[in-house]
């Protein structure tokens, strides 16, 4: 996995067969259908030909073209078409009629309002799979409101427990409810293909960005119904083990340490120089270390701030304890795990030349992913997506007199 082109000609990937509409905007939709193209899905990104979709635009750019969009849009093909216009309407049916799977994330109600509803797009193609991602699902009360991903992270609990006890509930700085539901996504589609395998017919997907962070969050809801208990904001330390925490260096760099486990709690406090902590009959359990955590954070801080960084992880890692550096972008570009993993990759770009970016998402040993292209221009593959589906260059002609390219 070191060279994203190995195995593209030798192997079919295991998607390769696979048509998917990608009409969402922006980044869990869009997320899903990267990731079935990553394993050989053809994609086809259908955009508003005046707005485009407007992960274009965000974050840095270089020479005017967004980078996230490079990553976003990878081993997609680009295509602009209105799909409110009657024109627009008529030539999504036809896509559909060829594809296996659309994902859109339109406000409910949206394309039943263009006319390319359910019924509309089923009946045109029995077979077709609709993954819909929404903010809120497709019902009840909030169905209709604009949803974000920052929306799910306050709404789902995940805010509430993020920072500091004394400070106020933390949103994270990226996407992190919508690629969880990006990824949830491409396992729904994945889910309801094989079950077309069975029946022969597609269906609907309804995912809530709301939801797939609210099981990654864990037995919360179990806990409250059971026990009534809330889940506190703790920083970053955990109620269910210690030492668990982050220690700065002698050197000025940070580490993360982990303690899940009772015998690397044991081998951390020999290691920093306090065994006698663990004959204590609160060391016994997690939850019993982690009311101690006080002692615990300081026995291990004083060890570490003696140390650099180096000397840290090469300490932990001879005492079989479990450490890792803390870092920032810089860091994981020359990790060595990072590299022996083939984690990120290199994609040469028409027009930025070569990118590194994250390789695909995890590793088969016989059909593997790869990144073919990185995100391409707006539009750019329109003629050609639509001159395979047969449409001659009159008709190409009305669609733009029309405005629906």
């Amino acid at each position: 996995m070191h060279d994203s082109t190995l195995d593209l000609n030798a192997t079919p990937a295991p998607l390769s067969g696979l048509r998917v509409l990608d009409l969402a905007t922006l980044f869990a939709g869009p997320l899903a259908a990267t990731m079935l193209g990553d394993f050989g899905a053809e994609v086809i990104k259908v955009e508003h030909p005046r707005k485009p979709d407007p992960s274009r635009g965000h974050g840095p750019s270089k020479d005017g073209v967004g980078l996230w969009w490079k990553l976003l849009g990878r081993n997609k093909r680009t295509m602009a078409l209105d799909l409110s216009r009657p024109g627009g309407r008529t030539t999504l049916l036809r896509l559909a009629a060829t594809a296996d799977v659309i994902i859109e994330n339109f406000r409910p109600g949206t394309l039943e309002k263009w006319g390319l509803g359910w019924s509309d797009l089923s009946a045109t193609n029995p077979r077709l799979v609709l993954a819909r991602v929404t903010g809120f699902g497709q019902y009840g009360p909030y169905a209709r409101r604009p949803g974000f991903g920052t929306l799910a992270e306050a709404m789902s609990g995940f805010a509430a427990i993020t920072g500091e006890p004394d400070s106020p509930p933390t949103l994270p700085p990226f996407g992190l409810a919508d690629s969880i539901a990006g990824l949830t996504t491409a396992y729904a589609v994945m889910t309801a293909l094989m079950a077309r395998e069975r029946t022969g017919e597609g269906q609907v997907v309804d995912m809530a960005i709301i939801e797939p962070i609210l099981t990654v969050l864990g037995p919360q809801p179990l806990w409250y119904d059971q026990l009534g208990h809330v889940q506190p904001r703790t920083g970053n330390r955990t109620q269910n083990n210690a030492p668990r925490n982050t220690y700065r260096t002698a050197d000025g760099r940070w580490v993360a340490v982990s303690t899940s486990a009772q015998s690397v709690a044991e081998r951390v406090m020999r290691l920093v120089g306090r065994p006698e902590l663990t004959t204590e009959p609160w060391f016994t359990t997690g939850a019993g270390r982690a009311r101690h955590a006080d002692v615990l954070d300081s026995a291990v801080q004083a060890w570490v701030s003696r140390h650099t960084r180096e000397e840290v992880i090469a300490a932990f890692e001879k005492a079989e304890a479990a450490v890792a550096p803390v870092h920032d972008v810089r860091d994981v570009m020359r990790d060595p795990q990072y590299e022996a993993l083939g984690t990120l990759t290199t994609v040469d770009d028409p027009e930025l030349g070569p990118l590194r970016m994250q390789n695909v998402l995890f590793r088969l040993s016989s059909t593997p992913g790869a990144i073919r292209w990185a995100g391409r221009p707006h539009g750019a593959d329109t003629e050609s997506v639509l001159t395979e589906l047969g449409l001659t260059d009159r008709d190409l002609a009305a669609l733009r007199a029309e405005g629906a390219l």
